[in-house]
């Protein structure tokens, strides 16, 4: 059951952030050179929201978010964002105390876009949180957000005999 509504709030999230991503997008050209393939990783921007996010998210979950959402105007649809702090505080009943957080990765996909994944610890179990910020012009602000528990799946399957290379 747990699992059953997981997916229709993990559904959910990624229509809201789809449906912002498109509002985002705008016909403007610009004249900037391609990014090189080995982009920096992401200004101290980033880091500092998800260290602000973190500082928040252990005392009050719906705090964390409404401050990390704050940082772009175009996620104003108050009602799905409170639908997805009202997930995560269900969801946080079952995980147990948080305790901390781990950097999974981070990935640069240009000097515009960046991707960080973490391990969210809580004493009973943990969930992964992904954070991709944009920078469309000199302020980074959220692009995508989401959070899942499938990491043991994922383990699970990487370990499988089909998966061993030759």
């Amino acid at each position: 059951m747990k699992s059953l509504s997981l997916k229709h709030f993990l559904i959910a999230a990624f229509l809201l952030c789809g449906t912002f991503a498109a509002k985002a997008q705008t016909t403007e050209s610009t004249t900037t050179k391609p990014a090189a393939k080995t982009a920096a990783p992401a200004a101290k921007g980033v880091v500092s929201y998800i260290e602000t996010f973190f500082k928040k998210y252990k005392t009050s979950s719906d705090s964390a978010i409404d401050y990390i959402f704050s940082t772009n105007k175009l996620f104003t649809n108050l009602s799905q964002i409170n639908l997805l702090k009202a997930k995560l505080d269900s969801l946080q009943l079952s995980l147990g105390p948080f305790i901390g957080r781990e950097l999974i990765a981070e990935k640069s996909a240009t000097n515009s876009l960046v991707i960080y994944s973490y391990i969210v610890k809580h004493e009973n179990q943990p969930i992964r949180f992904i954070f991709m910020f944009y920078k469309p012009h000199n302020d980074w602000e959220l692009y995508r957000f989401n959070y899942d528990d499938g990491m043991d799946a994922e383990m699970l399957e990487s370990v499988k005999i089909n998966n061993k290379r030759p």
